[in-house]
């Protein structure tokens, strides 16, 4: 089968990509197709472009390594002059189109606001995870949370905010700020008082003309990975310093992840019912993940939807997938099967 994996882009969360599509680039080799990993903003200019498929390039031979501070964009985009004029790089749609089936690596914006997707759509391209309309639903954090309040799936109290707006309701103290449309946990701060609170909205606005604001939940964090409509094992994310920040997602060692966790059954299969009732709700198809908080008193509370999780050496839904006895390369599978039905 050929195959692209799709990674990089321009968003904040452009080397979890890469490091996401690196390792599954890897795994769709070793199973035996014909596959190339491109970045969908830099492309590709070799001199054997036209036969990309046939090429013996080790595509994933400079990518993968994802460091601790978030990447410099604007670098990225001064490699690409004409990149206000088309985001896809040289080849990608060309590349894409030859393909049976795209796997998208993509993290952050473009990747998962389901612009990307939409483009595919008209173009028939065969692409691996949710669509258009449920990715741009689920990248806005706001949205989401109108939409579990609606279900009745449990959420942190919050408000959203846009940049230059009276705030009418007050979150008390302490409270999270975080940008609406990013990931990674970029963008994301706690704030324990009014000078932080302050600081903390002008840190988020940085990435984005909207910010929510909610309950800062003390308790323990879970993830649940849900694959056509059926939860996965559920996971618990411990990190060793702070809270799950972008460092201690993707740093070895900075986190200890529990896989199944160690709650009791009730309370297993509530949060595997409130992941599949998100991802009902949400109108997702293929995967996604749930993010979860507990408080002392184990109340749930589900924080975002992820619709296209990582797949990194740290990542959660790999963990997940394993255990039930399904390896990386089977779940590589499994999702680009999802994807051809």
């Amino acid at each position: 089968m050929k195959i692209v994996v799709l990674a990089g882009g321009i968003s904040t969360e452009r080397d979890v990509s890469l490091c996401s599509g690196s390792k599954i680039y890897k795994a769709l080799k070793e199973n035996g197709h014909q596959v190339v990993l491109l970045d969908v903003y830099l492309g590709y200019e070799g001199e054997d472009a036209d036969r990309i498929f046939e090429t013996e390039e080790d595509w994933a031979k400079e990518m993968g390594a994802i460091s601790e501070d978030n990447p410099d964009i604007e670098q990225i985009k001064a490699m690409r002059p004409d990149g206000d004029k088309n985001f896809f790089g040289p080849n990608v749609i060309k590349a894409c189109q030859e393909a049976d089936v795209v796997f998208m690596a993509l993290h952050g914006e473009n990747g998962e606001n389901g612009k990307i997707q939409a483009c595919f759509d008209l173009m028939g391209i065969t692409y691996t995870g949710t669509d258009s309309v449920s990715s741009a639903i689920c990248m806005d954090k706001g949205i989401t949370k109108d939409i579990f309040g609606a279900y009745h799936i449990p959420t942190p109290m919050g408000i959203r905010l846009k940049k230059g707006e009276k705030q009418e309701e007050k979150v008390p103290y302490p409270c999270i700020v975080k940008t609406s449309c990013g990931g990674s946990s970029v963008g994301v701060y706690i704030a324990n008082d009014d000078a932080e609170y302050e600081t903390a909205l002008k840190e988020a606005f940085r990435y984005g003309e909207e910010v929510v604001v909610e309950q800062y939940i003390v308790g323990r964090e879970f993830s649940v990975g849900v694959m056509d409509g059926k939860a996965l094992p559920v996971i618990e994310i411990a990190p060793l310093v702070g809270f799950y920040d972008y460092k201690n997602k993707y740093q070895a060692g900075s986190a200890v992840e529990t896989c199944p966790a160690e709650i009791s059954e009730a309370k297993t299969k509530e949060m595997q019912g409130y992941a599949e009732k998100a991802f009902v709700a949400l109108r997702l198809k293929n995967y996604a993940r749930m993010d979860f908080m507990m408080d002392k008193d184990e109340n749930l509370y589900c924080l975002e939807a992820n619709t296209l999780p990582g797949m990194t050496p740290t990542s959660l839904l790999p963990q997940e997938a394993a255990a039930t006895g399904v390896s990386f390369g089977e779940l590589c599978e499994k999702i680009i099967a999802a994807a051809l039905r």
